[in-house]
């Protein structure tokens, strides 16, 4: 096997390990419990690329999938995927698909990145609400709002701060694969 196809397994796998460190940084609150998980999954995605970083974040949902403590509060298995809040585990890996397929454009567009992250995040909001209104709140008679006030509105701002250190960190690792979207 070539260095840099190691280099590259390498990367992918700490990336992978990162996410789920962050993922066990939790702070409970209400449904959706706050983590640096979306730190973790941006840091991975514009560190690796789309293509690598969507790669780790996929590897990370397997590790937690096949019943590794990766998730938040120390969870694991198909059912936290498949439960009220994994809309938003399965939101990450489209918003790397995003991000992947943007790195195609051109990037001299100014605040392009900034833009990116901001349809990345929102397309994992839009994929976890709606899962998250399919759970738990047709059930129990939520409205859109509702669901937007619990699961989205108050996570706004952590999650603009968190990928912005996301991006600032990324772009001061040394030695990282130019061929990258960095």
């Amino acid at each position: 096997m070539k260095k840099e196809k190691i280099y590259s397994i390498t990367l992918t796998a700490l990336m992978s390990a990162v996410i789920c460190v962050c993922s066990w940084i939790t702070v409970p609150l209400g449904s959706i419990p706050f983590t640096l998980q979306t730190f973790g999954v941006f840091l991975a995605l514009r560190f690796l690329g789309g293509k690598k970083g969507t790669l780790s974040i996929i590897i990370y949902l397997l590790l937690g999938a096949v019943g590794l403590p990766v998730f938040s509060n120390f969870g694991a298995g198909v059912g936290k995927i498949l439960g009220p809040t994994g809309g938003y585990m399965l939101g990450f890996i489209f918003s790397g698909i995003v991000i992947m397929l943007l790195e195609k454009f051109d990037r001299k567009i100014k605040y392009f990145r900034i833009l990116t992250d901001i349809v990345a995040l929102t397309g994992c909001y839009a994929l976890g609400t709606a899962w998250f209104y399919i759970f738990i709140g047709v059930k129990n008679g939520m409205s859109i709002f509702a669901v937007l006030s619990a699961c989205v509105i108050p996570f706004i701002l952590p999650d603009i701060i968190k990928i912005a250190l996301a991006e600032i960190i990324a772009s001061k690792i040394p030695n990282r694969d130019k061929r990258s979207f960095l």
